[in-house]
């Protein structure tokens, strides 16, 4: 194993919970509930028609100002993410990882933009060698293309990169692509059926970075009964 390639959101930054409580309150004020069963496939890709706005008119049954909305909920989610730290175990994991022999990539359903932003304002852009996104693909995940695409930017075969995954979409992408896969669920994710990983952790921190690597690299896996 000679890379790890990170997921971004909801995994480096939990942006997922955040977009999930922006939605959550707009149905709450027009008298509806948001559901996980509506919300979870469509985490982690852009390939799943996704219009909550929509979806909230025909629950409601009277037309709604979507403009009006979209703009609402962009503000809010900037307000919320703004007071995002890197997810638990994140940050030890990309210091650790130079020491370790790792070459390190985000791999990413999301625009370019988004990400990089987020990267430079908590400081760990510089740690990235790759990045690839939405613009760099035809599909996003569950197609493996973005996870290839990382891997040949950082001259390697998908068979010699970890991936971390907090998605099931991310999960099926990276196996798709041959890579070793790691699931850390979220708050949202850990509602979702992520055994088909290599390995699931309830936090990155619940193993050593050289331990991680080890287990990759041994081609072991668990999955705590608690996930």
């Amino acid at each position: 194993m000679r890379a790890l390639i990170f997921d971004f959101d909801g995994t480096i930054l939990d942006t997922e919970r955040t977009e999930f409580l922006a939605w959550q309150e707009v149905f709450r004020e027009h008298g509806a509930e948001l559901t996980l069963e509506f919300w979870l496939p469509c985490v982690g890709t852009n390939d799943v028609p996704f219009e909550p706005s929509r979806h909230l008119e025909r629950m409601v049954g009277r037309s709604l100002d979507h403009p009006q909305i979209e703009a609402h909920i962009k503000a809010r989610k900037a307000e919320l993410n703004s007071q995002l730290e890197p997810m638990r175990g994140v940050v030890d994991l990309l210091e650790a990882a130079p020491g370790l022999g790792l070459q390190l990539a985000v791999a990413s359903s999301s625009r370019l933009a988004w990400v990089e932003g987020h990267l430079r304002r908590l400081g760990l852009w510089q740690h990235f060698e790759v990045v690839r996104t939405k613009e760099d693909v035809e599909r996003t995940k569950p197609d493996p293309a973005l996870f290839i695409k990382a891997a040949e930017a950082l001259g390697l075969p998908p068979a010699q990169t970890v991936v971390i995954e907090d998605s099931l979409n991310g999960v099926k992408a990276a196996k798709s692509a041959g890579a070793y896969t790691v699931a850390v669920p979220n708050f949202l994710t850990r509602h979702l059926d992520l055994s088909p990983a290599d390995l699931v952790l309830e936090c990155l921190c619940d193993l050593r970075p050289e331990e991680l690597l080890d287990q990759a690299r041994s081609g072991r896996g668990q999955t705590p009964a608690s996930v």
